[in-house]
């Protein structure tokens, strides 16, 4: 009886787990109802086999095999969820980055915690399913003949059913290798990746910008300080149909009042950004390239690359060049090698004492403020900056309050980050906490520019505010777009004048009748618009 039961147990494992990277890739238990390929070659192959030892490593192998598939397949759905894009199998840089999103969510003890188990279980399942193999194996050697029979059978109707294409449940196919279709999606992705490598010298070697003369370059922005003002996360979601969009909506009303009486203009229009949920420095690249850089290997052979970017036309042009990312902790070597800048600043070299607060180390008003006393403050030459503000990067919370300008000092006065217990964990408890706090951190990011274009009057000013990608599924939702909005900002008629033909929206709340570029397009249309014409 024992016996019969462990074969039951063995089975049930060689015919369920393979298909467990379905159940992940469809969303559905009907995918359950099949016969997995990679469980009948397997038993072929170990009946086939004479030497028990040859046989141990088949069926280690054959579990090895299936686990990976089951790694990949939820690494493409964690992507799906929170990118909104699938597991490039060449990238595994990105599997670091998520989960230094997870520590930010849920601590670093539990998240090593979560990935101590998921090790194990990995391991566990591999001793499992090569067990079920041999002991499934073993009991076909024992009853001889019959045994023979039964897996003869069970492959003839495997075959039939492969050859006919027939379906069982909801439109499953019966007979189908679920371990082999996430590893090859995998593989397929990171194909593509090498190919749109593999074109990046070309793209680069074309570029039309690149050779022009730099008295041509951006003429029409001359004496013009330029701010490229990456507000985190700000995404479609922010502005459009959403539980918390109206809040948003509201901030920017009153900041469209605000500007007008200031004397501001602002037009607005959507960006196709080409990451999701993450890895911001996809989309500031493709922003300042004019290319869709859209995964970590060609962002990485871009940064090697001699590509023309918008802080090389405005150096070019004669403008102080600055990085300001208030996140980075160390040196950051391709902000001079590629892009070029005059002045890297980072959490390191702003004189910020005050608290972090969750993953913003630095609040986004204090990095107004330090950016216009030590870049725009008294005679200056034009200053062209591209500016990270990430008070609004999840986990949305804690979130700092607007303080008075006048007392923001080293920033010691924003309140401290709650201790143990902190809201963050409160927050992430609940998915309508999370959009909310989301809501909330993109007012308070817009709010702090507001603010500081009311209390900062320089009539020779550009902000150009975009967001760099929607927030993660949790926030977006399911099947999100990768629309962000973008803004620009003058107090001059003619920088309007200038792009006029964009047919871009008055004010700073672009509605759904709004232009939509792909973020690529907008360097060359930009260096197009401001520049002498060739």
């Amino acid at each position: 009886m024992r016996r019969r039961a462990l074969l039951v147990v063995a089975v049930l494992l060689l015919v369920a787990v393979p298909l467990v990277p379905g159940v992940i890739a469809q969303h559905s238990a009907a995918a359950l109802v099949r016969l997995p390929v990679e469980s009948i070659l397997v038993i072929l192959a170990l009946a086939l086999l004479p030497w028990p030892t040859v046989r141990r490593v088949v069926a280690l192998a054959y579990g090895v095999f299936v686990v990976v598939a089951l790694v990949f397949a939820g690494l493409d759905a964690a992507f799906e969820y929170a990118l909104n894009t699938h597991f490039d199998a060449s990238d595994w840089a990105q599997v670091g980055d998520g989960f230094g999103v997870v520590q930010d969510s849920i601590g670093a003890p539990a998240a090593i915690a979560v990935l101590v188990g998921v090790a194990l279980v990995a391991a566990a399942t591999v001793v499992a399913l090569a067990w079920a193999a041999l002991r499934v194996d073993a009991a076909i050697r024992r009853a001889g003949t019959r045994g023979a029979w039964t897996l003869t059978s069970v492959t003839a109707v495997w075959a039939v059913a492969a050859l006919a294409g027939s379906q069982l449940v909801a439109g499953q196919p019966a007979a189908a290798s679920a371990s082999i279709g996430a590893i090859s999606s995998a593989s397929s992705l990171a194909s593509a990746t090498l190919n749109a490598q593999a074109r990046l010298p070309h793209e680069i070697a074309t570029d039309p910008y690149a050779a022009m003369p730099s008295s041509d370059l951006l003429t029409a922005l001359k004496g013009k300080d330029v701010v490229i003002a990456f507000i985190e996360s700000y995404g479609q979601v922010a502005v459009q149909g959403t539980s918390f969009s109206s809040g948003v909506s509201q901030v920017l009303r009153d900041g469209d009042a605000q500007l007008t009486a200031q004397g501001y203009s602002a037009q607005s229009a959507f960006l196709t950004s080409p990451t999701f949920g993450g890895v911001s420095w996809l989309a500031h690249s493709t922003l300042q390239s004019g290319l869709w850089i859209d995964t970590q290997q060609v962002y990485n052979k871009l940064i090697r690359s001699d590509r023309f970017t918008l802080s090389d036309a405005f150096r070019d042009a004669g403008w102080n060049t600055v990085s300001d990312i208030p996140s980075d902790t160390h040196p950051w070597s391709f902000g001079t090698s590629f892009y070029h800048y005059g002045t890297l600043l980072d959490t390191n070299n702003v004189g910020y004492l005050g608290p972090t607060f969750g993953y913003a180390r630095i609040p986004d008003q204090y990095t107004w403020k330090y950016f216009y006393d030590h870049e725009l403050a008294g005679p200056h030459t034009p200053v062209m900056a591209e500016i990270d503000f990430v008070s609004s990067h999840t986990p949305w919370a804690p979130l700092p309050q607007l303080v008075p300008w006048s007392q923001i000092g080293d920033g010691t006065i924003y309140a401290p980050q709650p201790a143990e217990g902190d809201s963050t964990s409160t927050v992430w408890a609940d998915p309508k906490l999370v959009q909310a706090a989301y809501g909330q951190s993109i007012q308070y990011s817009l709010g702090a520019m507001f603010s500081f274009l009311q209390n900062y009057d320089d009539p020779n000013l550009v902000v150009i505010a975009l967001g760099d990608h929607q927030p993660a599924t949790i926030v977006s939702g399911e099947g999100a777009s990768h629309e962000v909005p973008i803004s620009i900002i003058s107090k001059d008629p003619a920088v309007f004048a200038a792009i006029s033909g964009w047919h871009w929206q008055n004010g700073m709340h672009p509605t759904a009748a709004a232009p939509l570029w792909k973020m690529s397009a907008f360097r060359d249309r930009f260096l197009g618009a401001f520049s002498t014409a060739q």
